[in-house]
C-alpha cells in the first residue's frame, strides 16, 4: 500500500523522499504511515519499475535533493488501483485489544492504568483531528484551487478519524467503568 500512498502524493506534485515523509506525517499517518527508509526503498522500486522518475536538485548551503515525479505509467497504475473496489472489512491489529484479551494475570489496577492511558491518548487524537486541516494542506489548497474536490475527500477521511476517536473514547470509558465495577481486585 505504501506504493500507492507515494503515487497518490506524487500525483499532486513532484516531491523529495523527505517531503513525502512529511506529507504522510501530517495527513495519512493516522491510518497509513511509513518511515523514511521505507519510503526511499519504495521510491527506488517505483523508479526501477518506471512508475516515477527522479532528478537531482542542487541546493545552496544544503545537500542536493532528489525530486520524484510520477510518470504516465505511474498515473495509470495509480488510477487502476483507485478504481478497484474495497469490498471487505480489513482485519484490525490492536496491541491494546490483544493485551486486554489476556490481561487477567496482571490484575485490575494494571488494566485500569492501561485503559486510562489509552483514553488520554484518544482524547489527544480527537483534539488533533478536530483542529482543522494542517497548514501544509491549507497552503496546498490555496496555491492549487483545482484540489477543492480532493479537499472534500480529505474532510471525509478526517471525519472518520474524528468518529473513530469518539467511538474509542466512549468504549474506553465503558471498559473502565465495567472493570471498576465488575473486575475482582485479586490476581
Amino acid at each position: 500500500m505504501l506504493k500507492f500512498a507515494i503515487l497518490g502524493f506524487l500525483n499532486y506534485r513532484p516531491l523529495s523522499g523527505y517531503d513525502l515523509e512529511q506529507q504522510l506525517r501530517v495527513s495519512t499517518a493516522h491510518f497509513w504511515y511509513a518511515g523514511l527508509s521505507q519510503i526511499y526503498m519504495t521510491l527506488k522500486k517505483l523508479e526501477a519499475d518506471g512508475l516515477v522518475v527522479s532528478e537531482v536538485q542542487e541546493q545552496e548551503k544544503r545537500p542536493d535533493k532528489r525530486i520524484y515525479t510520477i510518470t504516465a505509467d505511474g498515473k495509470a497504475e495509480f488510477g487502476e488501483w483507485l478504481a478497484q473496489p474495497v469490498n471487505k472489512v480489513e482485519p484490525t491489529k490492536s496491541t491494546l485489544l490483544l493485551k486486554l484479551f489476556f490481561a487477567r494475570p496482571v490484575g485490575r489496577d494494571a488494566v485500569l492504568h492501561q485503559l486510562r492511558m489509552m483514553l488520554q491518548a484518544y482524547r489527544g487524537k480527537l483534539t488533533e483531528y478536530t483542529g482543522g486541516l494542517p497548514a501544509e494542506a491549507s497552503e496546498m489548497l490555496a496555491s492549487q484551487p483545482e484540489l477543492q474536490d480532493d479537499s472534500i475527500m480529505w474532510g471525509i477521511v478526517q471525519d472518520f478519524g474524528i468518529r473513530y476517536a469518539e467511538m474509542a473514547i466512549a468504549w474506553l470509558e465503558d471498559a473502565i467503568h465495567t472493570i471498576e465495577t465488575h473486575f475482582s481486585e485479586d490476581v
